[in-house]
């Protein structure tokens, strides 16, 4: 491949200007075209199939022991891991569960993963053919936001529904990217919601009675049944994060592996304790998620050693690791569910959503 022809030589020469060596600049065309054909051939051989390449009689016994993968390395271990819990969740059905599950995902600390969950856990389900409603009353609009849905100020919000006492079935919109996903959308509107709410008659029940004449439309347009309903809350616990309370029955608690993500907690489950008894006795505590858990760190197995420790029955065993997927997602206002179905992120999701559908599978069970 070295030699050139001596016409490729002379006609380097005749248009090579004087000062120019031309031995050299045969020399550097003769290594281009020596690094294009490696190029090439590289390329042509990240194209076969490793079954084909295999079955190749010119393949090599060298060649075959460099495509077999080192199981003993993390990264093998890492591979057959993710692919062993994908079967599982291939080869597993979601139930739908009795009755309409409600379930408020709460945290008062901010940057926890609450949004980021609400949206995944709710596109989860939804892939998995369960009928799944989304109400967004944090007024930042990051849920609307990750879901594809127009939020603009002059768009009909939640914010109507809870002051303006306007049907929910008229603000909602329907996910582009999952045909079993809806969603109530929150605008800039809503951050003024708190302060006037507060002269309203019934305040912390009006997002209730909203959705129980939702499930009455739906019934009467004969639309099927919500099997979930997602309550992203704001990072505060003002009157918007009292009405989810009082609309839900679940509440799910999106915990950072970080010591600071500990600190609110006790202060949260005193207000929940507060709702339960004076407004909705109801409601319970059913999940803690881990979210942003790198193992790399010890903080971040002491900080989930200590919550399984203190709530060893509602922490889900499925982790939600920290991920560049999961945080690329809402820039193309989608979840990672859609954005990239076969990222970890997108994994660990699926697994949590199908561990929160057969934990209610076994409460319902025992109500029978």
């Amino acid at each position: 491949m070295k030699g050139k022809s001596r016409e490729d030589s002379e006609s380097l020469a005749k248009d090579a200007p004087e000062d120019v060596d031309v031995e050299t600049v045969a020399e550097e065309h003769t290594e281009t075209s020596d690094a294009d054909s490696l190029a090439d051939s590289a390329s042509e051989a990240s194209s076969v199939e490793p079954n084909e390449a295999e079955n190749n009689p010119a393949t090599t016994a060298t060649d075959r022991d460099f495509m077999e993968i080192d199981e003993s390395t993390p990264l093998a271990n890492q591979i057959a891991n993710e692919t062993k819990r994908r079967e599982e969740l291939k080869n597993s059905t979601l139930p739908i569960p009795l009755e309409t599950r409600f379930i408020s995902v709460s945290n008062q600390k901010g940057g926890v993963g609450k949004t980021t969950s609400t949206v995944n856990l709710a596109a989860a389900l939804a892939k998995q053919g369960l009928h799944v409603l989304v109400v967004d009353i944090d007024p930042q609009g990051n849920a609307s936001t990750a879901l594809g849905i127009d939020h603009r100020a002059e768009v009909d919000s939640i914010y109507d529904v809870l002051i303006n006492d306007v049907p929910l079935a008229e603000v909602i919109q329907k996910c582009p990217d999952l045909d079993n996903l809806v969603v109530a959308p929150a605008t800039i509107h809503l951050a003024g919601a708190e302060i006037e709410l507060v002269s309203l008659v019934a305040r912390e029940q009006r997002l209730r009675r909203a959705l129980e004449e939702y499930a009455n439309h739906r019934a009467s347009e004969g639309e099927a049944r919500l099997d979930y309903i997602f309550i992203d809350c704001p990072p505060s616990l003002g009157l918007l994060t009292v009405n989810a309370f009082v609309a839900a029955k679940e509440v799910l608690i999106p915990i950072q592996c970080e010591y600071y993500a500990l600190e609110g907690l006790s202060q949260l489950l005193n207000n929940i304790k507060l709702i339960q008894k004076h407004l909705n006795e109801s409601l319970d505590v059913s999940t803690i998620l881990l979210t942003m858990y790198d193992g790399r760190t010890n903080l971040a197995s002491q900080v989930a050693a200590e919550v399984r420790e203190h709530f060893p029955s509602e922490v889900l065993d499925a982790v939600i690791p920290r991920s560049v997927r999961i945080s690329e997602a809402p820039s193309y206002q989608q979840t990672v569910i859609t954005y990239d179905p076969n990222s970890t992120g997108a994994l660990s999701y699926l697994e949590a959503a199908s561990e929160i559908a057969k934990r209610g599978a076994e409460k319902d069970s025992t109500k029978k």
